[in-house]
This record gives C-alpha cells, structure tokens and sequence, in this order.
C-alpha cells in the first residue's frame, strides 16, 4: 500500500514517519515547506481547531496535531489514503493521543457542508493540482468556515497558474477580509498563507 514515508517536523511526534499510501497523485507537502509553514504559524498551534481539507498523507493534519490542535479535522476521498491515515494515526496514538482527530471519506467540498460557519482556525487547502476547478470551491468554503481572529490562517499549495489573488476577487462574500502574507515556493508547487487583515 505504501511507496514511501513522511517525517513529522515538529511537536511531540517530531521526527516519527508516516507511510505514504501508493495512490496516483498524491503529493505529500515537502518536509522544508511545512517548516516553513509552521514557523509562519508560530511553531505551535495549541488548542486551535485545523482542517486539512484534502488530506492525501494527512502530513500537514498531524503536523499540526503533533504541535498542540485540539481538534484537526481531515477529509479524504481515496479509500487507499484514507485508510492510510486511519493507520497512522493509530501508530501514532500509540506513544499517547494528542488532539482528536475527526477522518472524513469523501468530496471535500460536499463534506464542508457539515462544518458551522466560524469554527475553523487554520485551514490546509492541498487538492490535485490537475483539478483547478477545485481551489475557487476549496477557497469560499474556507473563507466561510474560518474564524476571522488573529490566529487564524488558510494554507493553499498550489501550481503557479493558479492565482490566489485573482481566486480571491472571484468570491463575493468575506474574501476582502483575507490577504496573503506569505508565499512559500518548493519545486513546481506554491504555498499561499493566508491571514485575517488587520483591522
């Protein structure tokens, strides 16, 4: 089922590995890019709520469980990689649980639906990069769920046509509220961080 392993960056889970389901486009975000990230986010993101919205390895989801989230909800529609998770978790698990993790099968999109308005902290938005489609729905579905408070944040990874700031135009509601404030680059692949405008 695996073809490789992901090392946890930080937190308590620093430097264990999770395996790598062998499912066609799976791209598990670069060890240097999540470090990268979490040391945008302040290193810890203790009792924050976190979605990792197209889980794929989970590696950013239990980054930020390994880092102190209360709760990190994933969705991930491959049975192969969402039973992968399922299994890494329980390893994980296994030295003591951290923060509850709520694992989704199925549609990103159409699972968002569940989730309330404002209940979100951090957002991971990491869909196939051959599915353009999916970052403007990915995008207004995050921008309704996540909270607009200081600690908030909307991760997107990202091929470089894909424009953030012109996704961000697209979106009627709320979308003025959010800017970039960082841009990560790893290969073919772009990060996007976005955070809540000072008001």
């Amino acid at each position: 089922m695996s073809i490789g392993k992901v090392r946890i960056i930080g937190g308590a889970w620093r430097g264990r590995s999770i395996k790598v389901a062998d499912v066609l486009g799976l791209r598990p975000t670069a060890d240097r890019t999540r470090e990268t990230l979490f040391n945008c986010l302040g290193q810890r993101v203790d009792d924050l709520t976190c979605l990792d919205m197209f889980a794929g390895t989970g590696a950013l989801g239990f980054e930020a469980l390994s880092r102190g989230a209360k709760l990190v909800h994933m969705i991930e529609q491959s049975p192969k990689a969402h039973q992968s998770i399922k299994e890494n978790y329980q390893s994980l698990s296994q030295d003591g649980a951290l923060g509850h993790l709520d694992l989704m099968r199925g549609d990103a999109i159409h699972q968002l639906a569940n989730l309330p308005d404002n209940s979100v902290d951090i957002t991971f938005i990491d869909p196939p990069f051959a599915q353009e489609d999916l970052y403007l729905k990915a995008l207004v579905q995050a921008i309704r769920i996540n909270k607009k408070a200081g600690s908030s944040a909307i991760y997107i990874e990202h091929p470089k046509n894909v424009v953030i700031e012109q996704l961000l135009k697209e979106i009627p509601k709320n979308a003025d509220l959010w800017e970039i404030r960082r841009t990560i680059r790893s290969g073919m692949a772009i990060g996007s961080l976005l955070a809540p405008k000072a008001l």
